[in-house]
This record gives C-alpha cells, sequence and structure tokens, in this order.
C-alpha cells in the first residue's frame, strides 16, 4: 500500500488534490524498458505553503517519490540546498495545481513550476542520481540522505557546472547614487522620476526568500517585515532590486520624519507596524536569474523591472517618464514633494558610485551633516539639548558646518540625549575652530551619527543657512557626509 500515508494525511472531500480510493493503484504504460519499467517523468511544484518550497517528484514504481526543497533546486555546484523528504505522492498530482484550503495539511496554492523526464543514474536508500530534462530545469543532480536511513532530512546537489551564461547573486553591490544637477536641455536623451523622501536599499531575492540591505550594507530585513511578501510573489525567480523605503503620510506623500519611527526599531511590534507601515517603491533592477543587469541601459534595465509585474500593499514600481522632466518637476512642486530624479537613458549602473548620469533636481534642499556636538538648551529645553553642531568631511577633517535648533518634538530631544550621551568627548571633533558663541559650553561627542536637516542655502563660508532637524539617517556613514555629495 504505496499510499496509505498519502491518503491518510488527506479528506477528499476537503481537498482539491487527487486522493486514489485503497484499493486504486496509479499506473504508467511503459512503451519501452526505460528505467527497467519503473518509470521516468518527474515534476517540480512551487507550493505557497505555510513556507513557500518547491516539490520535487521521481515517477518511481507508479509513485511520485517527493521531496520538499525550500530553495528550489541549485543552479550552482557549489552551493547545496536542503531537501526534506515527504510522503510518496499519486502519479496523477503530476498535473495538480490549485489552491489547498487553509487548515489542510499543505494548505496554499501550488502551481507545476517545471516538469518533463529524467534518466536513471543510481537509487539506493541513501542516494538518488539523475539528469533532468525539463522546461526550465536540465542537468545532473544528486539527492542524498544527511542522517540515517529513517531520517527524513537529505541535501540536493548539481554534479554539472552551472547553466552557460549564469552567475550567482552578487554579495556586496551599493546602490548608485546621483549628483545635484540642474534640468538636462536634451529633455528626450533622459528618463524622469520621483525623488522619494526616505532610505534607500538593495533587496535581495533568492528562493522566495527576501534580504534588504541599507544604503551602507547593513541588514535591515528584521525592521520591515511587511516587505517579506515581495519575495514570496516573486518566488523562485533570483534577483537583485534597488529602491527607496518610504513611509506615507495621510495625504499620500512620502515623508522622512514619518519614516524615523521605523528606522530605530530593529523588530518593530505589531501595533508599530499597523501605525506606521511602509513601502518600497523599486526603480532598478541589477541582477536578474543568473543574469548581471549592471552593463544594461538604463532603459534596457527600465524594461525588465517593469516586466516583472510587481505590485503589492507594500512594494510598487512608480511610472518614469521619459522627456518630459519639466512637467515632472512642476508636478511634483505643486503635490509638495522632495523633486525629480532625471537618469540618462543610455545609462549603465555604477554600484556604490556618484554619477552625473543621475541628477537630482530638488524642490526642498536636503542635506545630511555630522553631529559632532551640542549646546544646552535654556528656558523651556533647560536640562536638554537646545541646539546640535554639525559638519561635514573636507580634505582637513570635519570641518564646521553650522548648527541646528529647530524641527524637535519633546520626543525627539530625549531620543538624541540618550543617543548622544554615551559618545561624550572632552575636545572638538572639529579640524577648524567654531564661533565662540557656539563653543562656549558647547557639549562635544564623537562624531557617529549622521542628521537630515532642510535648509535654504549653503553661505560662503561654508555654513547651513536657516537649517532645521528632520531626523537621524542609519543608511549613511558620517565618513560619507561631504558638501560637495549634498
Amino acid at each position: 500500500m504505496p499510499l496509505e500515508r498519502y491518503r491518510s494525511m488527506r479528506d477528499a472531500a476537503r481537498t482539491p488534490e487527487p486522493v486514489p480510493d485503497a484499493d486504486e493503484a496509479d499506473r504508467v504504460d511503459h512503451t519501452g524498458d526505460d528505467q527497467d519499467g519503473r518509470g521516468d517523468t518527474f515534476v517540480v511544484q512551487e507550493h505557497h505553503a505555510t513556507a513557500l518550497h518547491w516539490d520535487v517528484r521521481l515517477e518511481r514504481d507508479g509513485v511520485l517519490v517527493s521531496w520538499a526543497v525550500p530553495k528550489g533546486l541549485p543552479l550552482d555546484p557549489k552551493q547545496n540546498h536542503l531537501a526534506k523528504q515527504t510522503e510518496d505522492h499519486p502519479l496523477s498530482y503530476a498535473k495538480f495545481a490549485g489552491s489547498i484550503p487553509r487548515g489542510e495539511y499543505g494548505g496554499g496554492a501550488v502551481t507545476v513550476w517545471d516538469s518533463g523526464t529524467y534518466v536513471l543514474e543510481k537509487w539506493t536508500d541513501r542516494e538518488v542520481k539523475v539528469v533532468l530534462s525539463g522546461h526550465r530545469v536540465q542537468g545532473r543532480y544528486v539527492f542524498f540522505r544527511t542522517k540515517g536511513p529513517r531520517d527524513t532530512d537529505w541535501m540536493v546537489h548539481r554534479m554539472d557546472g552551472p547553466p552557460e551564461g549564469w552567475s550567482p547573486l552578487p554579495k556586496d553591490l551599493r546602490p548608485m547614487l546621483a549628483t545635484t544637477g540642474v534640468m538636462p536641455l536634451d529633455q528626450d536623451a533622459w528618463a524622469f522620476e520621483v525623488k522619494w523622501d526616505g532610505v534607500r536599499a538593495l533587496i535581495w531575492v533568492d528562493g522566495g526568500r527576501l534580504t534588504v540591505r541599507s544604503r551602507n550594507g547593513n541588514d535591515v530585513t528584521a525592521s520591515y517585515p511587511e516587505l517579506r511578501g515581495l519575495g514570496l510573489q516573486l518566488g523562485s525567480t533570483s534577483v537583485v532590486l534597488d529602491g527607496e523605503i518610504v513611509a506615507m503620510t495621510t495625504t499620500g506623500r512620502s515623508d522622512f520624519g514619518t519614516l524615523q519611527a521605523r528606522m530605530h526599531v530593529a523588530k518593530p511590534s505589531a501595533a508599530l507596524l499597523r501605525s506606521t507601515p511602509v513601502q518600497v517603491v523599486l526603480f532598478d533592477v541589477l541582477h536578474l536569474d543568473g543574469r548581471s543587469l549592471l552593463g544594461a541601459s538604463y532603459d534596457e534595465r527600465r524594461a525588465t523591472l517593469v516586466g516583472l509585474g510587481l505590485q503589492g500593499e507594500h512594494w510598487q514600481v512608480p511610472d518614469a517618464f521619459v522627456g518630459h522632466g519639466t512637467e515632472l518637476l512642476e508636478a511634483t512642486r505643486a503635490q509638495g514633494l522632495e523633486g525629480v530624479i532625471a537618469k540618462r537613458r543610455d545609462s549603465t549602473y555604477q554600484p556604490g558610485r556618484r554619477s552625473d548620469s543621475w541628477l537630482k533636481l530638488k524642490h526642498v534642499k536636503r542635506a545630511s551633516a555630522v553631529i559632532a556636538g551640542w549646546k544646552p538648551g535654556e528656558g523651556g529645553r533647560a536640562g536638554r539639548i537646545g541646539s546640535l553642531l554639525l559638519g561635514v568631511h573636507g580634505p582637513e577633517g570635519l570641518l564646521y558646518a553650522g548648527h541646528v535648533g529647530t524641527g524637535f518634538s519633546a520626543a525627539t530631544l530625549e531620543s538624541l540625549g540618550r543617543q548622544l550621551e554615551p559618545l561624550r568627548r572632552k575636545d572638538s571633533p572639529f579640524a577648524d575652530e567654531v564661533p565662540r558663541q557656539y563653543a562656549k559650553d558647547a557639549v562635544w561627542v564623537e562624531p557617529r551619527l549622521v542628521a537630515e536637516v532642510e535648509y535654504t542655502e549653503w553661505t560662503k563660508d561654508g555654513r547651513l543657512r536657516h537649517p532645521s532637524y528632520k531626523g537621524l539617517r542609519e543608511d549613511i556613514s558620517p565618513e560619507e557626509v561631504t558638501r560637495e555629495q549634498q
């Protein structure tokens, strides 16, 4: 009774899966003696159960011998994937696609990801070697046990080299950065996108699992659990995406101040997820299914990104506009948005570099500055921070760039006080002289925190005019902060 366990786990009245009666036996009509008459078909099914996985099933003696592979069949022979052996399935299951009801065993959507035939090289209790010939997967694979003969833990290894032209997901990419500029004259050679008021992120998806890294390479996946569904939507697609994590106001504008509530929380509570949800707006793709796109043009990458069809409650691909930069700039001004990013349509992606192939056209002037000290407050702020002393890096070291004393809430001042207190130092970290009225009674700190401010202009002596505090930036390191990069 090879399917006894399969039948014991399912009720035909409650699941659309094929459930043969006890006296039924699956048979296949062989026209030759391939595989010694034991069968030579295989199927891979994508299964969105509690955890996304791929079920690999090999026909053998009238049943489908099955393994659940969480990350799918590997294409890189240097990486083995876990494979959990499950109960044998009936041959009719090879064509099953549908939704198993929630609460039933294996509840979730099932689709046929690939199917074809296999050539058997070896089959023992501990090792199964096959050559797969499907529509999406071809090559020699071996399933091997990792423990005893009754244990369900196996591994699957690709015995052939990777497919021709295939390369693994890169691990150490950094986002390409824009320079501040003016509207290009030849607008038809440029594409224009809304400049979002959030934090930059690169997103890796492999085997349905998602990793989010900040601009400086920190893993912030746990901070944004609502983005997990993007990985599930992509399924078996292996990809690196570029985008901006934003928090939207009630009027539909992205707002950096609102995002502050999420940026410093490693594991947000359910209440915080409800009160301050985030989205990721995606605007580039750097690597897709084993192929690097860094050398492709913006137009090619953009078409590839749009072709992925990514749309969900917490992720989207906003429109880009070719040759209509002036119109978009005026529209964003009217809507109170930060500005526009202009990107040359023939430009390649230059990871980690600031390039004039991408231009920032801003309505609201923003700058990042290193916090190097603070002045004690007076009156209502007595005993707390009155203003922050800011700097930017230059050839001589950290240079004084002014002070900011507006834009703070009481909660913000308390939070800043807690974060700056352990950074106290005895002397000024500035390489130049701070004006006496600000240096007097100043509390100096190690320059490790980066503030974001709005301002009206840079003065001739390198100071921020009329700055207003907007929040801390965790995605920018202090060493990156120079006036030239604003």
